[in-house]
């Protein structure tokens, strides 16, 4: 990140001149020889490219996770034994989960391609006195280059001659409306000057709307705006998510407790006389059950499913992790223009003077250069709002009827010195020059008005704008006959009022912040609009409150990094930000320990959205950046739509969670049984195939049901985990530790029955292996109840029985398969299992449900409790 950080050299605030001799140029262009030294002084116009991984790379990285590499250890020394069906699904299982993982990096990697298509193909440039059209790859910085409507600036310029110039730059900047350009711009040498702000400077990859002008390249390639974010997001690496944090720390403690039981179970298994190759096999067998296998699976199970249920409410998913991601997320930075807002200028109020209504709202639409075709508006947003205006209250037809009685004679086109645009119309058996621009303009040269009138008029338009409106102006002038217009015509108006205009909140804005406040969510205004506007939109629907503030880029540039976490807290809206000011707004929050959900839609917001936790861009309004940036994409670029997103990957995460608890305490049971009997000196309680079963059936089955839970949508009033928080909390390893046990003495109480430990049993003398049956039926039976406990923190009936099928359909699954395995001889030898009657069944069945009974009635006396 070091780069993004250097001072970079500024442009705006010099002279033409200045820059001339800076690049040995002048108004003829650069001679041949000057381009090739300045090529190798400033560089080629290209962007670079970060040093890509490969498949290879990649592919092997997946085998990182240290519960992986224990499981490959297994499968060697489960291959080294003999024990082939062990090796052959442990390997199966880890080749699968390495081919998603690799597949799925390819996929997001795509960020610099779209740079670069946003590169301009060709530019005008003037060398030797000549206009050559030439590749932009080969622009350099001092080359002299013309721009018309419709061009894509070939590279970063400073503006020598500019002629009513308007660029789109929302893709840099975040604002939508077009920036007015001008070549006599002055600012002080050093003046910190925001990008959106710098109106005698364009830049590479945006768009000229409207007139032209002649600009001296100052940047090409990776020096430019464009090439510096692309450099931003080489230096910004992907941050892990919050479920890959908590995975990582969860695989490091269970493998400890896996190998220092393995190791115990093998030793006590050796003393006792059975031999080093049996020993370590069933230690390997044992170390196989405890870890979780089907673990990885489920989770993507769940996040795949997560991501089906936000496909259907506006939100794709790229990165699965990004899901779960959601869930905790405890701040949303999100764009105002379409996200918060409509993303479409609308007309809020009008003040005519006296009896102008009328000709006001013609003044509107005739002085208008924006069109309507084909039900699109085409043209300025702030002419076009006007259009949709007189719409409502005419309707459609009456425009066409006005514009076509009232064609335009002659115009004065907007200039930003002037500030004003006139039109020349018949109307009313006179020829009339409508006029609108800026207020305090049209005042001054209105003569209609006492200075009284004047003043509060100023006042009028002082409080809106205040209050994020933007005014325009509306005068008109009687002229004598149909002749052409021009500037000096501008004066002794006679005033006839104001309209006011802002992009409205999207109706469903407020809500969803208050939903993100709520759910312990802190909604912050990230924006390319100025301070004023900003904080207008942000007051209204709810983000700036009593006590927050609003700060601009260059402010926040000025801000110490102690300053900044001083007031982090209290900043609920950041205006006119530039790339660099997003990804340090991210990485404060990052370091208070927060998770951050980043939105965005332009190139500028590239960087932010792959720095922050989870990205998200916009479908409509999104670059390709943008979207390649981020690991969700809205497709209707709405603020309500990550707050549902919110619900949805707490509710994936606590499937999980539920999935891991399930899988945790049917393995501690297991594992408590074979400690207990070693500790006793008494045959195994399980074989190594039994514990394959238990580890492919009774452990899988249940487990991918819980993650099929559907939503509780209780959990958007839970606060927002953290970072830190591990998946294995006091809560679920009491939860874990207890109903392990549970499962465990039943299990015991089997093997005990199958020994014939108990008079009033007649276990008919079926011994260590009918008591190895015993336990072994007993286990997988609990484990399949289990799963109904494991579904939520109420209890079976409240939950809804059968609201998730799919733990009913994993119980009798489960439950065949034992029954054949049982029951049927062919199994027996392969399995270890002993023939046990209708009465040992029925033994089997009650000790397997009692642990999930007393599991019911404590949930049961604990929801009452809390109620």
């Amino acid at each position: 990140m070091e780069k993004t950080n250097e001072t970079k050299k500024t442009y705006y605030d010099r002279s033409s001149e200045e820059i001339f001799q800076i690049f040995s140029s002048s108004e003829t262009g650069l001679s041949e020889d000057q381009i090739a030294k300045n090529r190798i002084e400033y560089g080629e116009n290209k962007l670079q490219e970060a040093k890509k991984k490969g498949f290879i790379a990649v592919f092997f990285g997946q085998f990182k996770d240290l519960l992986v590499i224990i499981l490959i250890i297994a499968a060697l020394i489960s291959a080294a034994t003999g024990d082939r069906s062990s090796t052959a699904v442990i390997l199966a299982v880890l080749i699968l989960n390495a081919i998603l993982g690799t597949v799925q990096y390819f996929k997001a990697q795509k960020s610099l391609e779209s740079l670069k298509k946003l590169s301009s193909p060709q530019a005008k440039v003037i060398r030797g006195g000549k206009l050559e059209v030439i590749p932009a790859e080969d622009l350099v910085c001092g080359d002299i280059i013309t721009l018309d409507a419709g061009d894509i600036i070939p590279g970063d310029a400073r503006l020598l001659e500019s002629y009513t110039l308007k660029t789109n730059e929302s893709s840099l900047t975040g604002e939508s409306l077009n920036a007015e350009k001008n070549a006599s711009f002055q600012c002080s040498k050093g003046e910190s000057v925001a990008l959106g702000d710098q109106k005698n400077m364009v830049f590479s990859g945006t768009l000229v709307t409207y007139g032209r002008a002649k600009a001296i390249v100052t940047s090409v390639g990776s020096g430019t705006e464009l090439g510096r974010i692309a450099q931003l997001m080489n230096d910004t690496g992907e941050r892990k998510t919050p479920l890959q944090v908590t995975m990582d720390n969860f695989s490091r403690k269970l493998s400890a407790a896996i190998m220092v039981i393995s190791f115990v179970v093998f030793l006590l298994e050796y003393f006792r006389g059975f031999g080093l190759l049996p020993s370590l096999l069933f230690a390997v067998a044992l170390a196989v059950a405890a870890i979780p296998e089907a673990l990885a699976s489920i989770i993507t199970i769940s996040l795949a499913i997560g991501t089906g249920r936000m496909a259907e409410q506006n939100a794709i998913i790229k990165d699965l992790n990004a899901v779960e991601g959601l869930g905790c997320v405890s701040v949303i930075c999100s764009d105002k223009t379409g996200t918060l807002t409509q993303n479409k200028m609308t007309v809020e109020y009008t003040d005519a003077y006296a009896e102008n209504g009328r000709l006001m709202l013609l003044a509107s639409v005739l002085c208008n250069d924006s069109k309507i075709a084909d039900g699109e508006y085409i043209g300025d947003p702030t002419e076009s709002a006007f259009l949709e205006n007189f719409i409502k209250l005419k309707g459609n037809e009456t425009l066409d009827k006005t514009l076509s009685k009232y064609p335009r004679l002659a115009e004065v086109p907007f200039d930003s010195d002037r500030k004003l645009m006139s039109t020349l119309h018949y109307v009313d058996g006179k020829y009339i020059m409508f006029t609108k621009g800026a207020i305090d303009v049209i005042l001054g040269s209105t003569y209609s008005l006492t200075e009284e009138e004047k003043k509060n008029i100023s006042d009028e338009n002082f409080d809106l704008s205040n209050h994020g409106l933007r005014i325009l102006g509306f005068a008109m002038k009687e002229i004598g006959e149909e002749r052409s217009i021009s500037p000096e015509d501008e004066g002794d108006f006679t005033y006839l009022g104001l309209m006011a205009e802002m992009d409205p909140p999207r109706e469903e804005s407020m809500k969803a912040v208050s939903d993100c406040i709520a759910a312990g969510i802190k909604p912050i205004m990230i924006t390319g609009d100025h301070k004023v506007t900003a904080s207008a939109i942000a007051k209204r629907i709810g983000i700036l409150r009593e006590g927050d503030l609003a700060v601009t880029g260059p402010e926040l540039d000025q801000m110490s990094e102690e300053e900044l976490n001083q007031n982090l807290e209290k900043i609920s809206v950041y205006a006119r930000v530039s790339p660099d000011n997003k990804i340090r707004i991210v990485q404060a929050w990052q370091s208070h320990g927060h998770i951050v959900a980043m939105t965005g839609d332009g190139v500028n917001d590239g960087p932010a959205l792959k720095s922050a936790d989870v990205g998200i861009a916009m479908g409509i309004t999104g670059t390709e950046v943008a979207k390649d940036s981020a690991s969700m994409i809205l497709t209707d670029d709405n603020f309500a739509t990550i707050v549902k997103a919110v619900l949805n990957g707490r509710g994936v995460y606590n499937n999980i969670k539920n999935a891991i608890r399930f899988l945790l305490s049917g393995n501690a049971a297991a594992i408590v049984a074979v400690l207990f009997t070693s500790l006793l000196g008494l045959p195994l309680p399980f074989t190594a195939v039994q514990l394959l079963f238990i580890n492919l059936i009774t452990d899988s089955l249940p487990a991918l049901a819980i993650s099929m839970e559907p939503l509780d949508k209780t959990l958007l009033n839970d606060k927002p985990r953290k970072r830190t928080e591990s998946v294995l909390n006091k809560e679920t390893l009491k939860s874990i530790g207890g109903t392990g046990l549970l499962i465990s003495i039943a299990t015991i109480l089997a093997y005990f029955v199958g020994l014939g430990s108990f008079p009033w049993v007649d276990a008919r003398g079926i011994g260590a292996v009918g008591a190895s049956t015993m336990a072994f039926s007993v286990l997988c039976l609990a484990r399949l109840f289990h799963g109904f406990n494991c579904r939520g923190r109420e209890d079976i009936f409240r939950l809804g029985f059968f609201s998730n099928i799919y733990t009913i359909g994993a119980f009798v699954l489960g439950a065949v398969l034992l029954h054949l395995i049982l029951l049927l001889p062919f199994f027996h030898t392969a399995f270890g299992i002993a023939p046990i009657d209708a009465r040992l069944l029925l033994y089997v069945w009650i000790l397997a449900f009692l642990p999930t009974l007393v599991i019911q009635i404590e949930k049961r006396i604990r929801y009452k409790n809390e109620k």
